[in-house]
């Protein structure tokens, strides 16, 4: 569940979220030349968030991961349901880690020589290594050399390759893998969508995903029972199927059944169930995309589970929906059907990944959580909720 922007290649997460390969070797670097803004060390270059728990890459490279850990998805070799942690545990000492996205229970992440590794529940196959066996430590998905962006969703993946394929893998009851279930119930090793070359990004929702090309159009396939592709109908596709006609997609985000994106001209739209507001509007359930409000400085957008964040070309963050647990982050727990601004600051980047909780990049590489923490997946060190973003040190 992750945002993507248009010609990446990235597309989330569930943050998202959101990997282009260039773009994280450069934030690994750039990121390793800057002083960071509150403390010494190496800050942040990328955060995911899952159902409970977290995981971050530093500027360094390092991954760190803490909240929920029944599924092994800390991926420190534990596993259990005593086996959470409240602060951020080290992924092996691998220093290469470029990018990574949170799905449900599991998460997937590309290295700097565009291998992928997968670790958590693979309940469904959705680990890619031809098993349903859950894994503690990250497990590689087979031998390519060429992944560019990944996207983990409940328990389906989908990713591209460097070339402009489509990948996708694990759960596929309502044609989420882009083939029909009926011959593929689900697969445990990736398996292409399609013939095209010209996938730029790719998101994966609860049973859904998008996915743009480089011609700037959207594409959804999957379940439908909301409206969350988009296309007109609440029939699933288990075929790509365009969204409209446009040509200007620019960063996409599949939550649990409803999707967001934003275009070129700065516009944001969201379409799918609206029981919390999470489409930004006191409406009802929308089978095509509905813009949100009418500003057009939207810069990105992110989505989980009935809740979105997006931020805006001033640095602002805002987000809408589903609030129970604080994850708005607007000091309350009540629900939201507008775009609600995060706090007063002007710095946040496009990095936020949001589920039940969120956490959000600032410049300078600080990172921010807020939300549900019962788990310990804001990282500090507590389990108590947060309704508003606090700085969490790793």
């Amino acid at each position: 569940m992750t945002k993507f922007p248009h010609g990446w290649l990235r597309a989330s997460g569930r943050r998202s979220a959101r990997m282009i390969i260039g773009t994280a070797i450069a934030a690994l670097t750039l990121g390793a030349m800057a002083a960071p803004a509150s403390a010494a060390g190496p800050t942040i270059s990328t955060v995911a968030a899952g159902y409970a728990h977290t995981c971050v890459i530093r500027t360094d490279g390092a991954l760190l991961c803490s909240g929920s850990n029944d599924s092994g998805q800390l991926g420190d070799g534990t596993n259990g349901a005593s086996a959470g942690k409240t602060s951020p545990v080290r992924v092996g000492t691998a220093t290469t880690w470029a990018g990574i996205d949170a799905g449900t229970n599991y998460n997937c992440a590309i290295r700097t020589d565009a291998t992928l590794w997968c670790w958590g529940k693979n309940f469904r196959g959705q680990l890619g290594d031809g098993t349903t066996t859950n894994r503690n430590v990250p497990t590689q998905v087979g031998t390519a050399t060429n992944w560019a962006s990944v996207s983990a969703g409940d328990s389906h993946t989908c990713a591209t390759r460097t070339d402009g394929t489509l990948w996708c893998w694990g759960f596929n009851r309502l044609g989420q893998l882009g083939t029909d279930p009926s011959s593929v119930y689900y697969a445990t090793t990736p398996l292409q969508v399609g013939t095209a070359t010209t996938w730029a990004g790719v998101t994966t929702g609860y049973a859904h995903t998008c996915a743009t090309r480089t011609n700037g159009s959207l594409w959804c396939w999957g379940d439908s029972s909301a409206g969350q592709l988009g296309t007109g109908s609440l029939s699933y596709s288990t075929t790509p199927a365009q969204v409209g006609t446009a040509t200007t997609w620019s960063t996409v985000a599949a939550g649990y059944a409803f999707t967001c994106a934003t275009r070129t001209d700065g516009t944001l739209w969201c379409w799918g169930e609206n029981g919390y507001g999470q489409l930004g509007s006191n409406t009802t359930y929308q089978t095509a995309p509905l813009q949100v409000g009418t500003n057009t400085t939207w810069s990105s957008v992110s989505a989980g589970f009935n809740t979105a964040c997006a931020t805006r070309t001033n640095a602002t963050l805002w987000c809408w929906g589903n609030n129970m647990a604080g994850q708005i982050g607007d000091g309350t727990t009540t629900n939201r059907n507008a775009p609600t601004q995060v706090g007063t600051a002007t710095t946040w980047t496009s990095n936020v990944a949001v589920t039940y909780h969120t956490c959000g990049l600032r410049t300078g590489g600080s990172l921010w959580c807020w939300g549900n923490n019962l788990s310990g997946q804001l990282g500090d060190g507590t389990t108590t909720n947060r309704s508003t973003p606090a700085q969490t040190t790793i």
